[in-house]
């Protein structure tokens, strides 16, 4: 699919099949999101790959009740090593540069996903705390986007967008 193509058909879906995503296309988005920028290329993020039936309820749980996310198939979920970016930059490290690093890594994966014919939504309100807990995540691991992937069910209405000049400006 041609990069352009991916940008406009790329929709937040929250509906998807009961069909399992393909290690193939499964093994492409890792490959992507493991090519995205990071400060330092430090890549000072952790992706939990969730496939299981009981940790992908809890994180539902956990994401403020949004029960469709134990119906995806995979549910992709990016932290931030504050650990590994402090090391390099310090407090900015960890306070910023591995929180961007997890999140251009989650941006590439919904790409990713979409060249691939998959659908994913980006999922942020959740509460850090329970997802650290149900993943049983390091202290310095910090969640950041939780994205579940899968075929979808249902077809993404366009939704209208800015007027891109009223978000961009020359100087």
């Amino acid at each position: 699919m041609e990069f352009y193509d991916v940008l406009k058909k790329r929709h937040s879906v929250r509906a998807f099949e009961d069909k399992d995503i393909e290690k193939e296309k499964l093994e492409k988005i890792i490959g992507a999101f493991s090519l995205s920028p990071s400060a330092g290329n430090l890549q000072a993020y952790k992706v939990h790959i969730i496939k299981t039936k009981e940790v992908k309820e809890a994180l539902a749980e956990a994401a403020l009740d949004q029960n469709f996310m134990a119906k995806a198939p995979i549910i992709l979920v990016f932290s931030a090593d504050q650990e590994q970016s402090t090391a390099k930059y310090g407090e900015r490290g960890a306070q910023l540069y591995a929180v961007q690093d997890a999140t251009i890594a989650a941006a590439y994966s919904q790409l990713a996903a979409t060249a691939e014919g998959l659908a994913s939504v980006w999922v942020g309100a959740f509460d850090p705390l329970e997802v650290s807990r149900v993943l049983n995540l390091e202290s310095y691991h910090i969640p950041v986007a939780l994205i579940p992937l899968g075929y979808t069910s249902e077809i993404p209405e366009g939704r209208d967008r800015r007027d891109v000049w009223e978000i961009v400006s020359e100087v």
